[in-house]
């Protein structure tokens, strides 16, 4: 909810509103004077603004028809796209453009949402899924995710408008404004009713702890920045500095302007540890309690996960137990711990990692740092995750940043065995929190994900080939480093959706759908329920889980094949999934018993990297 006095403010922006006109307003404390610049045929018409309350400013301007163009005129002399700009199709430099949110046609009107229990997220970026890389392109591929593959939601990484053609979308510096070179709004808005029509939720990557530089003119407007912090970008955004609550609206209109005129379902935000605000209230609870009341207003649920490395249970405990109340965060521990054990890397963070009981942990409770000295970090780290139910931690054996981070962009597909990816997407999808994958790794696709830009600032394109630079040396990576500004570093990062039906790729796909139909056909094995019981058989080389009384597992994440003895619980057992099976490109002859008494000592013979799921029948 916003505080009281918001509530007289009207929109921000540029508002269409009857009789063909437009009422702009603009927060502007560090300007005299503003004037609102239109841009079309003829001489520029140039509309005086009426300074207001707390230092906003007012105009509406009659006869202006959606697809007009306008600047905002700062003291005179400056010419600035509107911070609350609805499109950029000229970039980030460029006149922004009214939109009419009303007249998009609709058509996902019964769409009610899905539980969040049953999100199956698969991470994608706009411009590297398809050869167009346009919003628009996707929309073909929707039945392929949503019925061959069985995913329920996608998560689609920043689209604020940035730079350029070209980039990851953590740049971007006009937070209300699709992306033009994806499609702007309209593409934007047919993506997600299409979704909606095929019953796929969808989620937005937002970024509320920086702006990137390039056109970021919010400077010019207002305290939208203050130094009291510094993070990796520089100055923080603003949460509790002079001026700050219009900065705080600033992100929370956002946050609603996307659930609201764009319906989407759920919100990831990144790297909140790098939100800075000591308020007596979070811009993280403030955020949770608007869009639970839009959400409440639209008769369906909207959802606020976090990315956070700071393995702190305060982000999704409820406001009732002190905490900010999102509803899920990312978990980098159990990701880590995976990564460790398949690779065997243990640079940079992942020294705090690579152990097996390090992987028990992340499954049986969450955080794996969690109160205990972290090497890496050479201080105490964290804090536990008890009375937290697994259905809060949303888990991954790859995403953007953990492909995308590295050097090359390497995808674990070029780093470990055919094998052993099969034990990564098991690990993640018949785990009982939300899993997440990867865009291209249901089938394990080669290409890199490399990290690529398009600044036109030479200054600011030759820091960031400086900066990839360094952080090689510092990870200790050896040869050429892609350059992010290059247009070939970007090719090379589109998926070939075609691999998915060659011979290996063929058989890594079906065991992606076979735990995707496990998982969403078999209740007790989706999100939901209590954590699983864990066991280390063999104390370095494999566990064994059960979920409830019903199903069991075995994981080997041993490179070489071992004989384990050992007995499954009381009951009788039927196995309903080996990663041995043919058709998933296993030997035939190490697929495990189809039944098996429990509590009757055996002796399995394990593959290298086996899984199997048994589910109790008597």
């Amino acid at each position: 909810m916003l505080p009281t006095p918001f509530l007289r403010q009207p929109p921000f922006g540029a508002t269409p509103i009857e009789n063909g006109a437009v009422a702009f307003h603009v927060w502007a404390p560090f300007a005299k004077e503003i004037k609102v610049k239109l841009i079309g045929q003829g001489l520029p018409i140039q509309v005086p603004m009426t300074a207001t309350e707390r230092h906003c400013f007012k105009a509406e301007v009659p006869a202006i028809p959606a697809g007009a163009r306008y600047f905002y005129q700062i003291d005179g002399d400056k010419d600035r796209p509107d911070p609350y700009s609805r499109f950029q199709p000229e970039g980030v430099h460029g006149p922004s453009e009214v939109v009419d949110p009303k007249a998009f046609a609709w058509s996902d009107g019964t769409w009610r949402g899905i539980p969040l229990e049953a999100y199956i997220f698969y991470e994608l970026h706009p411009g590297t899924f398809t050869p167009e890389g346009t919003f628009e392109a996707i929309i073909p591929h929707l039945t392929y995710l949503q019925q061959d593959l069985g995913i329920s939601a996608i998560e689609i990484m920043p689209i604020a408008q940035f730079p350029g053609r070209r980039n990851w979308g953590y740049d971007g510096v006009h937070l209300f404004a699709p992306q033009n070179s994806y499609g702007g709004p309209e593409g934007l808005k047919r993506l997600v009713d299409a979704c909606h029509t095929a019953g796929l939720a969808v989620v937005l990557d937002v970024v509320y702890n920086h702006l990137g530089h390039e056109g970021n003119y919010l400077r010019e407007f207002g305290p939208y920045f203050t130094s009291k912090y510094k993070t990796p970008w520089g100055d923080a955004v603003n949460y509790d500095d002079a001026g700050s609550d219009f900065v705080r609206r600033y992100v929370i209109d956002n946050a609603l302007y996307w659930i609201r005129e764009y319906h989407i379902d759920a919100l990831r935000l990144d790297a909140v540890h790098a939100i800075y605000d000591f308020s007596a209230k979070h811009i993280l609870q403030a955020l949770k309690e608007a869009v639970e009341e839009a959400a409440r207003e639209l008769g369906r649920p909207a959802y606020l996960i976090a990315e956070s490395d700071l393995n702190d249970p305060k982000i999704i405990r409820s406001p009732h137990q002190g905490g900010d109340g999102l509803d899920a965060q990312w978990s980098d521990d159990f990701h880590h711990c995976l990564h460790t054990l398949l690779t065997g890397e243990q640079a940079g963070y992942y020294q705090d990692f690579g152990r097996l009981d390090r992987m028990e942990q992340a499954i049986r409770e969450g955080f794996v740092i969690a109160g205990d000295y972290s090497p890496y970090r050479d201080r105490i780290h964290g804090s536990p995750s008890a009375g937290l139910p697994p259905s809060q931690f949303v888990v991954f054996a790859q995403n953007h940043d953990q492909v995308g981070n590295r050097i090359w962009g390497d995808r674990l597909s070029t780093l470990v065995s055919f094998e052993a990816q099969k034990l990564a997407a098991a690990v993640v999808l018949l785990s009982p929190n939300l899993p997440l994958l990867f865009m291209g790794e249901e089938y394990g696709e080669t290409a890199p994900f490399q990290y690529f830009t398009d600044y036109q600032d030479p200054g600011l394109g030759e820091a960031v080939r400086k900066g990839r630079w360094e952080e090689a040396i510092r990870f200790g990576w050896k040869g050429e480093v892609p350059d992010p500004q290059s247009e070939e570093t970007f090719q090379q990062s589109k998926l070939d959706l075609t691999r998915r039906v060659q011979e290996s790729h063929r058989r890594l796909f079906s065991f992606y759908q076979r735990l995707l139909s496990l998982r969403k056909s078999e209740p007790s094995l989706s999100s939901g329920g209590g954590w699983p019981s864990v066991k280390r058989p063999d104390p370095e080389r494999c566990l064994t889980i059960q979920r409830g009384d019903t199903w069991w597992m075995i994981l080997s994440f041993n490179p070489e094949p071992l004989s384990l003895p050992l007995s499954l619980p009381h009951g009788k057992w039927e196995r309903l999934l080996d990663s041995q099976e043919k058709p998933f490109g296993g030997l035939e002859e190490r697929v495990l018993p189809l039944r098996i008494e429990g509590e009757k000592p055996l002796k399995l013979r394990l593959s290298p990297y086996q899984v199997a799921l048994f589910r109790r029948i008597g």
